[in-house]
């Protein structure tokens, strides 16, 4: 019996170098997994439009539908703009990150509308948690849907094989990209309020922002 107890007793640390290895190769994966998950930047593919860009508007990134249930495109958002519009996408409605962006643009609204340029969120979500979404956090813009995520595809913050890479993209009446690029909360409208001051710089007169009726064009 004492033979035994000697030559069991050795075995115990290698039991627990076993448990300390396994539990090393479970959490590497996550840790991995997690580094993966940080998507710094759009997954740009070779139709991915960048900054300076003119965009086709013509059916580009497909139809889209307001939270109140308006069937709507990117080219009737611009057209119905005075300057262009800004979309800033989020994952999910109601989630944490999603409300503080949201939320972020809401309290910097009127300065950012300002310029003339139209501010929307855009997510997968459905109209109706969009619409519960927009309520309770009393934004004042809209919210898009789209489902199918065509249009946050086209503009390179799809995440795959599912999902929505939070970022913000703007353009002007001529369809001219002038901000695209993924980040967090906070980042998305640092990047739209710098837009607004470099179009300060460009058009200090607030007058030459608004679109001429036909009849004015006319004189």
């Amino acid at each position: 019996m004492v033979e035994l107890r000697k030559r069991k007793a050795p075995a115990q640390p290698l039991v627990a170098e076993r448990k300390s290895k396994k539990v090393q190769a479970s959490t590497a994966p996550k840790e991995l997994a997690q580094k993966g998950n940080d998507n710094s930047k759009p997954a740009l593919s070779e139709n991915t439009p960048k900054v300076g860009d003119t965009i086709d508007l013509d059916k580009f990134g497909g139809d889209l539908e307001t939270n109140d249930g308006q069937k709507i495109t990117l080219q009737d958002l611009v057209e119905s703009s005075k300057a262009g519009v800004v979309l800033f996408t989020y994952p999910r409605a109601s989630t944490p990150g999603c409300t503080k962006q949201a939320c972020l643009f809401r309290d910097h609204y009127d300065t950012l509308s300002e310029s003339g340029l139209s501010i929307y969120g855009l997510s997968t979500d459905s109209p109706k948690a969009n619409t519960t979404f927009k309520t309770k956090n009393e934004l004042p813009y809209p919210l898009l849907c789209n489902p199918s995520s065509s249009l946050i595809k086209a503009l390179g913050l799809k995440k795959l094989p599912k999902g929505t890479i939070r970022g913000v993209f703007a353009l002007d009446k001529q369809g001219k990209v002038l901000v695209l690029q993924a980040g967090g909360p906070d980042a998305t409208v640092n990047a739209v309020q710098k837009l607004v001051t470099e179009l300060k710089e460009q058009n200090p007169d607030p007058a030459t922002v608004r679109v001429n009726s036909p009849a004015e064009d006319e004189h």
